[in-house]
């Protein structure tokens, strides 16, 4: 079998270009105070809440209210991934925020239109992507596409700055609790994506120790020597940035051996037949397939330029090490140690342990998001907390019902279909139409 290596060259597209705006769009005027009343509010306006808001359009709903703490159409999902330095998507081009059933302009589509700012090696990726091949997506690319369907959407007309504190349901509607007001809306989507995953409260006592960050925070310009925790793609950017700003890097590893794969998931559950292996199954296979299938991963470009650093004696990886404990002196160096007896020093250590799924349990009124193992307990068919039929999930929330798929982009897609279809029916009175069904009449 052929495995397909490609070139870490692929890694290096631009950022910051200038993209022109959509024509004959009007300037996104200044936000108003937020309405207080709503057919449908959305709390998170990242990848998924873009998704979501566009199939409403599409299904004649537009009485929306998009909340989001950045205020801006994926704000949260682009500061993230600029803090990595971050210049291309592990997603390929057929995963974007559209939406699913209409013909809108895609991804792929997008890209072509604007050929004469790309580079030679990406329009290379379009051809691969064209020919239905593997390629990867310019983060620059993809900014700008989100901004198009945002646009196209009417999005950034909706979107108003808050920070949500309270979900509230009953069964005439749902209360949303921000800061500096509350608004009521007849159904409530919730687009919460996923947090950062904390160390272990044994590894110190008390507060964190100073020199200690997480992969979402910056990297101290004064550190000469780095410490990197983690085995997934936030890790390999961090080591990459490390060396390039030419800092000693150690990297630690709680698994014996690197995993290097294309995508975050097996591509096999971006298809219907991959979504079908959790239909019907016993919790507890859900729970050991989803345990397999999120592990860390680094892309495949990384492989030759971390192996080539380890080679050089810039990167040292420490492989098969747990961590016991995490120490610091003040203005002293880091000291991680390790479960063996040894232990690591560096100037910074960076905590990149992934994430954890944003259940609704922290906006919701205790038990409604009904929990099970760190999974919110939601109707198969719609997407409604069981518990709460007027609030919906869209995003890494839905695991359990879509599998691995539903944290990436194109599943969002998929649940989107689904929770847009149900919303826009019961506002029209109508009983709501099974997903598969409404989503073959769109095509």
């Amino acid at each position: 079998m052929t495995t397909f290596i490609p070139e870490p060259h692929l890694l290096r597209s631009p950022r910051g270009r200038d993209w022109p705006v959509l024509p004959g769009a009007a300037p996104v005027p200044e936000p108003a105070a937020p309405p207080r009343r709503v057919d449908v509010a959305i709390v998170g306006a990242g990848l998924a809440g873009l998704a979501v808001t566009s199939a409403l359009w599409h299904l004649g709903v537009h009485d929306v209210a998009l909340l989001d703490a950045t205020g801006r159409t994926a704000g949260r999902f682009f500061d993230r991934v600029d803090m990595l330095r971050q210049h291309v998507l592990r997603s390929p081009y057929e995963h974007h925020p559209g939406v699913e059933g209409y013909r809108d302009c895609e991804l792929l589509d997008f890209a072509r239109l604007h050929w004469a700012r790309l580079t030679r090696v990406e329009r290379r990726e379009i051809r691969m992507a064209q020919a239905g091949h593997r390629s990867v997506v310019p983060v620059d690319v993809f900014e700008a596409y989100c901004r198009h369907v945002a646009a196209i959407h009417h999005a950034d007309e909706r979107l108003w700055p808050a920070v949500v504190r309270a979900v509230r349901p009953d069964e005439d509607g749902v209360v949303l609790r921000a800061d500096g007001f509350e608004l009521t809306a007849r159904f409530a989507i919730l687009c919460l994506g996923e947090e950062r995953r904390a160390a272990p409260e044994s590894w110190w006592s008390g507060r964190r120790p100073a020199g200690v960050g997480y992969w979402d925070e910056p990297v101290p310009d004064a550190a000469e020597s780095l410490v990197v925790l983690g085995a997934g793609l936030s890790s390999a950017h961090l080591i990459m940035n490390g060396l390039a700003a030419g800092r000693r890097v150690h990297w630690v590893l709680r698994a014996e051996a690197e995993r290097f794969q294309c995508a975050d998931v097996n591509s096999s559950f971006f298809r219907a037949e991959g979504r079908h292996r959790f239909d019907g199954v016993p919790w507890p296979d859900r729970l050991t397939l989803m345990r397999r299938e999120r592990r860390a991963s680094v892309m495949f470009e990384f492989r030759p330029l971390l192996a080539r650093a380890e080679a050089d004696g810039r990167l040292v990886v420490h492989r098969g090490r747990p961590v016991s404990a995490v120490t610091a002196k003040p203005h002293g160096p880091v000291r991680t140690e390790l479960a063996d007896g040894t232990w690591v020093e560096g100037d910074h250590l960076v905590l990149a342990l992934g994430t954890t799924v944003s259940t609704g349990a922290a906006l919701l009124p205790d038990g409604l998001a009904g929990p099970r193992d760190g999974w919110p307990d939601l109707d198969e068919r719609t997407l409604a907390y069981r518990n709460a039929s007027r609030v919906f999930t869209v995003g890494a929330a839905a695991g359990m019902v879509l599998g691995p798929a539903a944290r990436n982009i194109d599943g969002h897609r998929v649940a989107t279909a689904r929770v847009a279809a149900t919303v826009a029916a019961r506002l029209a009175g109508e009983p709501p139409v099974p997903a598969d069904e409404k989503a073959r009449s769109l095509v």
